[in-house]
């Protein structure tokens, strides 16, 4: 019996080399059935590998959901844009496998991604989700605290069309905690606070 055909048992944990065959399947599904990923060939199997490798070189959390040995989802967080100034930002990627969607997996591991995220310091968390119709990836954002701050119009061309990105973001933790580095983060002004 398959994950979609019973009730599920979802456990979050670090996702390992092991898992990355699973995960990379899931993967190879939305880059060639939905413009959720502007990535239009899927990467190899030794691509995930480097990419898991550089996510958890820079300590961030690379994350599975499995039920009985089944991956059902991933997801990670990786820097936001390269610049110092951008130290605390961080951007998040999830892919649930297309046989649980809407059972829950993406928001648990949404969840423990933003939790863990947090507890490591960072402050905001960023989301650039491919394709304004992907409302289960909007919908799932929003029901966990990102604010949608804009569309950026026909910027990806895939499957002979032009496709909108939605950036969403929100903030982690309270700003008043000191910073990674001992230092004191300003409030943010009352008209960009998203509480």
């Amino acid at each position: 019996m398959t994950a979609a055909a019973r009730s599920l048992t979802v456990q979050v944990r670090d996702a390992t080399p092991a898992d990355i065959d699973q995960v990379q399947s899931i993967y190879a599904y939305y880059v060639t059935r939905s413009a959720a990923t502007f990535e239009e060939a899927p990467p190899s199997t030794e691509e995930m590998l480097r990419r898991l490798a550089a996510v958890r070189d820079r300590g961030l959390p690379y994350l599975v959901a499995e039920d009985r040995g089944e991956i059902l989802g991933y997801c990670y967080a990786g820097p936001w844009r390269e610049r110092s100034a951008y130290r605390y930002t961080v951007e998040d990627s999830i892919y649930v496998a297309p046989f649980v969607q809407r059972r829950g997996v993406g928001r648990i591991l949404l969840h423990e991604l933003i939790e863990r995220c947090a507890a490591l310091g960072y402050r905001r968390m960023i989301s650039v989700i491919g394709d304004s119709a992907n409302q289960g990836s909007i919908s799932l954002h929003r029901s966990l605290g990102f604010r949608q701050e804009g569309v950026l119009r026909g910027v990806g061309l895939k499957f002979g069309r032009w496709v909108d990105v939605v950036i969403m973001h929100r903030v982690l933790g309270d700003d008043s905690r000191p910073l990674p580095d001992g230092g004191l983060a300003p409030p943010l002004p009352k008209d960009e606070d998203p509480s």
